[in-house]
């Protein structure tokens, strides 16, 4: 029963607490909502407010926007009506210059059908005229015809001719200007680079000869040297304390030189021993030989140079040319033709190798059949030489073409070399000869009345006459006996042909 009254009690407690409850809650809401309204109409008058505000002052933006819109129109009207005008004005100059203009076009126009009109008339007196000249020149030719005695065909032949003659003229006289002119510069620079070439050569002149003296150091070794049934003894005899030994060819006699030497300082002279000590000399011979060579080209700055044209080369070390030892010559030539390559920028190796070896051929021509030419061709190729440096080799002696620019320095200073004074001897008898062949040719020529040969046949000086050679005919006269010359004669180095023509007035006051 306690517990069912408590449970009363507290239910109406909790009724009564419940009820305040909400009622409190009421207040509150009701306190919430009054405030809440009032809120709402502050904040609605807030915002009236603001709008208000924000209205206005949109409205004075945009009324100063169309204000500046407003101005910047009538700117650029302005702006526009200005440019208009400008291109109006520019209109009205420009059709006044058409204008003008169309009126000048007018007035060429009409000046030009009056020059028109002009030309038209004088065509027709030009055509006039040239109608009457054509029948006057056809009666001057008939008369001239008639007068002459030559028809139209022969005049034109007699024309021709004079036209030639004159062409001719004109022609040397051109050919005489040119060669004066060429002579101004190439001469004289010419000239510089053989004689730069020549004064820095510095080559030794010596002159090989064909004999070979042995000093004996007393005649008793004579009797040892004179052999079985003394066949030479009247020949020791006539050079006492001496041997003369001569050969034509300059290497083996200078075997038999070293040999009779060995054998006279040793004292053993019999045949095995002879025979023993010539083997031995020629072995040597060939070791210096290939020294020779091989010095030789390294002076020259040739390094690759096959060895046995190095064997070759030093060969010529006992072989001379019209008295000139051939190695010396070689490297002489060499040594220009390099020279005279690099003072005119041209390949300085190829011409300095061919005009070494221009000459190797003479080391076995008198072992093979052929040409030292053609002999010193094949062994070029044989050891595998550059045919640029063939070629330059082959033209030394101009029995082909020029090659190229190294074969013509090559053939220059191989001329150089051997014309030089004292380089090479000739047999006076064919010196004499080559004169006289030289004087002969000159005087064959008509107008000629004198040759004289100058300066060891290098110059041959010609007197022409001079009613009969003209000064055009004198030029065609010096290249027709130069190559004749050139056809005729054998010579080293060049000649100089110089014709003479000179014109004497003669008169006396009586």
């Amino acid at each position: 029963m306690d517990i069912l009254i408590n449970a009363a009690v507290t239910l109406l407690v909790s009724g009564a607490i419940f009820a305040w409850y909400l009622a409190t809650r009421r207040r509150v809401a009701a306190g919430l909502i009054r405030q809440a309204a009032t809120d709402a109409e502050r904040l609605t008058r807030d915002a009236r407010r603001d709008a208000d505000a924000l209205k206005k002052e949109a409205l004075l933006e945009a009324k100063e926007h169309a204000h500046n819109l407003r101005l910047e129109a009538e700117k650029q009207l302005r702006e526009r009506r200005d440019e208009l005008a400008l291109m109006e004005q520019s209109i009205a100059r420009r059709n006044a210059a058409v204008t003008e203009q169309r009126a000048q076009i007018e007035e060429q126009l009409r000046a030009l059908r009056a020059r028109e009109q002009v030309i038209n008339e004088r065509d027709r007196a030009t055509q006039a005229t040239a109608a009457r000249f054509d029948q006057l020149v056809a009666e001057r030719q008939r008369e001239l015809e008639r007068v002459a005695g030559l028809t139209a065909d022969d005049a034109r032949e007699l024309l021709l001719k004079q036209m030639e003659s004159d062409a001719r003229r004109d022609a040397a006289q051109m050919v005489k200007r040119l060669e004066a002119e060429a002579r101004e510069t190439a001469v004289d620079r010419a000239k510089q680079i053989i004689a730069d070439a020549i004064q820095r050569s510095a080559a030794e002149h010596a002159i090989e000869t064909t004999v070979s003296v042995v000093d004996l150091p007393s005649d008793d070794l004579k009797g040892r040297i004179i052999g079985r049934e003394g066949r030479n003894i009247r020949a020791l005899e006539l050079t006492p304390g001496a041997i003369i030994l001569s050969a034509y060819d300059p290497y083996r006699r200078e075997v038999a030189r070293q040999a009779i030497e060995r054998l006279i300082a040793d004292g053993r002279i019999h045949p095995a021993r002879i025979e023993e000590v010539v083997d031995k000399v020629k072995a040597e011979m060939e070791d210096r030989m290939r020294k020779e060579g091989a010095s030789a080209a390294f002076d020259l700055g040739l390094h690759d140079l096959h060895p046995e044209i190095l064997r070759l080369m030093g060969k010529l070390r006992y072989r001379t040319s019209y008295g000139q030892n051939i190695l010396s010559h070689s490297k002489e030539v060499a040594f220009l033709a390099g020279l005279m390559a690099r003072e005119l920028g041209i390949d300085q190796h190829v011409a300095t190798r061919a005009a070494f070896l221009h000459d190797i051929g003479k080391a076995i021509d008198r072992e093979m059949e052929g040409s030292h030419l053609e002999l010193g061709i094949e062994l070029l190729r044989k050891y595998g030489e550059s045919e640029p440096v063939v070629m330059a080799m082959a033209a030394h002696h101009m029995d082909i073409d020029w090659p190229s620019l190294e074969a013509m320095i090559v053939q220059a200073a191989d001329a150089i070399s051997a014309a030089r004074p004292g380089a090479r001897r000739d047999i006076l008898e064919s010196y004499v000869k080559r004169l006289e062949k030289l004087e002969g040719i000159a005087d064959s020529f008509k107008g000629v009345s004198k040759a004289f040969a100058l300066q060891a046949g290098r110059e041959i000086r010609i007197l022409v006459e001079s009613e009969k050679i003209s000064d055009e005919e004198a030029i065609w006269l010096s290249k027709d006996i130069a190559k004749r010359i050139e056809n005729e004669l054998q010579y080293p180095g060049q000649i100089k042909v110089t014709v003479i023509r000179e014109t004497r007035a003669i008169e006396y006051a009586k």
